[in-house]
């Protein structure tokens, strides 16, 4: 199993362009995740690269106005509707609406800092199949994570590393980017509305952990991405520690038991990807 290996942090500085020239560059679709986030939008947009290709939220039935915020920031926002609940099943819908060559997963809260988009960028060009962002590596750090997230977090990711023959350096951070090539090995089905409005298992907060365990095990080469996650800008966040923690513990212990998928893209399929959207 190749190691995570880790690129140069990327500077805090104002959003900086992908790439040097704008014809050179795969398109990039962003992923935002929305829940009642209308107060954080305005911040999170303004720092996300010009040159993105496109960006998708995927709002999970708010009850302010997200939607129309997100559509007066940016009018060619696509708005997409989750089928379920749950920040897993979000991506997984957000995921299958995208058409860019290179998917990003942000928050919007204000935690990921768009900033940091041509870091990933940059590792996915560099060869990597999949940008895995880490708190934990040097140029990265919170001002977020409690301590008992850290602790617990720390816990998960040695018994990942242990189960899966890897060397990630922070399992449940949710900042990370692919190639679209990968989607079938994450083998994500956003599947259909529940109308009791049940969560299906991958929906919830163990989705970095299932998509993290997937790459890994299909033998996809990652890249380590140092990042800085931010204090939550306004509301509050759903994740539950003890809760989520076990959702993790068990998402490892399933995957472990799951065969994993036969499609394994190469990275002269990235490249050619990359080559044909020019």
């Amino acid at each position: 199993m190749l190691a995570p290996v880790v690129v140069p942090p990327c500077p805090r500085t104002p959003a900086a362009p992908i790439g040097s020239t704008a014809s050179a560059l795969p398109r990039v679709s962003v992923v935002i995740p929305t829940l009642n986030e209308a107060r954080n939008l305005p911040h999170v947009f303004a720092l996300l690269p010009a040159d993105i290709y496109e960006v998708v939220v995927v709002d999970g039935n708010s009850t302010d106005d997200t939607i129309a915020v997100a559509r007066r920031l940016r009018p060619d926002v696509r708005i997409v509707r989750q089928t379920r609940r749950g920040k897993g099943n979000a991506l997984a819908c957000g995921f299958a609406a995208c058409r860019g060559d290179i998917i990003v997963m942000l928050d919007a809260d204000g935690s990921t800092d768009p900033r940091e988009i041509p870091a990933f960028v940059a590792a996915l060009r560099a060869g990597a199949d999949y940008a895995k962002g880490s708190r934990f590596v040097a140029g990265g750090g919170s001002t977020d994570i409690t301590g008992i997230r850290r602790t617990g977090n720390h816990a998960l990711n040695l018994i990942a590393n242990v189960l899966n023959g890897t060397r990630f350096t922070d399992l449940c951070y949710g900042y990370n980017a692919f190639w679209r090539h990968c989607l079938p090995t994450l083998n994500l089905d956003a599947g259909h509305e529940d109308a009791a409005g049940a969560m299906c298992w991958g929906d919830g907060f163990e989705i970095e952990t299932i998509i993290n365990v997937r790459v890994a095990r299909a033998g996809l080469t990652v890249a380590e991405v140092p990042s800085f996650e931010h204090d939550r800008i306004h509301g509050e966040s759903n994740l539950n520690a003890v809760r989520d923690g076990l959702r993790v513990l068990r998402t490892l212990a399933r995957e472990r038991l799951r065969r994993p998928s036969a499609h394994r893209p190469t990275h002269q399929h990235a490249h050619a990807v990359a080559a044909a959207s020019l």
